[in-house]
């Protein structure tokens, strides 16, 4: 299994009672409510970690993109990557994701991670998605375009890192008189693709179809094998096996001395990121056009423990996320990857208000007592959940 360090760099001095005054933590939560000395204090220490983490002999570390949010402070992702990039020595650096419709200019993107792509010499993985309903607001963008908008920016961005240069592109989004990108991606023939979701079926097919790794963002265990299921069924139909380097599961691990000290220790980080960061004005999240009747089935399928507020019990009995012993922390990943048969762990370390210290614990526990028990580890069958 190869574990990733995954930061969502939230702002963890957010004003609780003010986001549950609100109900949402996402577009409407006042930027009154940001201090520019604790932020940048908090982007140091976030940094620190995903360096820590590469130093401790994580797989790789993982950045991603919101807007208009305390949930992640990452609106550039790209700003964030270039500064790891001259640190990260030893393993990959993701980018999980950009979205591709929220640009007028796809081609800064395929700039951006050629750029990556470079100065990571290939270690470098691309992240694609559509963003989230909620973005679509903040960004002023069209929500019944965004599937149009997506498949059109990455045409442009594939043909951008493979085809010589200079060409002319002209879609319907999109038009460019010279396409010539400079720089040429490190990778040949261009970086690998990661493609983060909720659990779209559209997201699923079309990635089976590219053979690009699928990213099953946070969720139940039960529907994360249900969804690794549907991607292996599609690459089946497009004429491959699907290996398990192409499915990712995004989660979240504590490991404490015993299980009752972890379970302590975490619960109200794990709380307030489940009940709080992630709370959600469900209007912003699903505009209009967005997503199919088919697409909203699932992922409110997928998605019914934000529903209402959980306990640290409740988000772990689910397979959610994974806290405890050692022993328990291995047992349940071990379990977890033979029920959804991935090859690739997500792993936030941090989540919430968990404070530097905590996270540096967690991060040094998990590298001691988890990465060398996976890291030949494949997956046992795909065990009946998925079924």
């Amino acid at each position: 299994m190869k574990i990733f360090n995954f930061h969502l760099m939230p702002y963890a001095h957010a004003d609780l009672d003010a986001v549950r005054r609100l109900g949402t933590s996402w577009v409407t939560y006042p930027n009154s409510y940001y201090d520019p000395k604790k932020g940048a204090e908090l982007y140091h220490q976030y940094l620190d970690q995903l360096e820590y983490a590469d130093e401790l002999g994580f797989y790789g570390v993982a950045v991603n993109e919101h807007h208009q949010t305390a949930y992640g402070m990452m609106p550039v992702p790209g700003v964030l990557a270039g500064a790891l990039s001259r640190r990260i020595k030893n393993g990959y650096l993701a980018v999980l994701g950009r979205a591709l419709p929220l640009v007028n200019n796809p081609l800064t993107i395929a700039e951006e991670f050629a750029t990556l792509d470079n100065l990571m010499r290939g270690k470098f993985i691309a992240g694609f998605v559509r963003g989230i309903g909620a973005e679509y607001h903040t960004m002023g963008i069209n929500p019944a375009e965004s599937h149009a908008r997506f498949h059109e920016a990455h045409e442009l961005i594939m043909k951008a890192w493979t085809q010589p240069g200079p060409f002319e592109f002209m879609g319907k989004y999109y038009q460019y008189k010279h396409v010539n990108l400079w720089p040429r991606p490190y990778s040949e023939p261009h970086p690998r693709v990661f493609t983060p979701s909720s659990g779209s079926p559209e997201t699923i097919r079309w990635s089976a179809q590219n053979r690009y790794t699928y990213c099953q963002t946070l969720a139940p265990i039960a529907g994360v094998a249900a969804t690794f299921k549907i991607y292996r069924e599609e690459a089946e139909k497009a004429g491959y096996q699907a290996s398990t380097d192409q499915l990712a599961w995004s989660n979240a691990i504590y490991v404490g001395e015993t299980d009752e000290k972890a379970l302590n220790a975490v619960r109200p980080h794990l709380e307030t990121y489940a009940n709080d960061f992630l709370s959600r004005n469900p209007v912003m999240m699903s505009p209009p056009g967005y997503s199919s009747v088919a697409s909203v089935k699932r992922v409110r399928a997928m998605k019914q423990f934000m529903k209402s507020r959980q306990s640290a019990e409740d988000i772990i009995d689910k397979g959610i996320v994974i806290v405890g012993s050692p022993n328990t922390v291995r047992e349940k990943l071990a379990a977890y990857q033979d029920m959804a048969g991935f090859g690739i762990s997500l792993t936030k370390t941090q989540f919430g208000t968990m404070p530097h210290s905590m996270v540096q614990e967690n991060q040094e526990a998990i590298a001691r007592e988890i990465l060398p028990h996976f890291r030949d580890r494949m997956p046992d069958g795909v065990k009946a959940a998925a079924e």
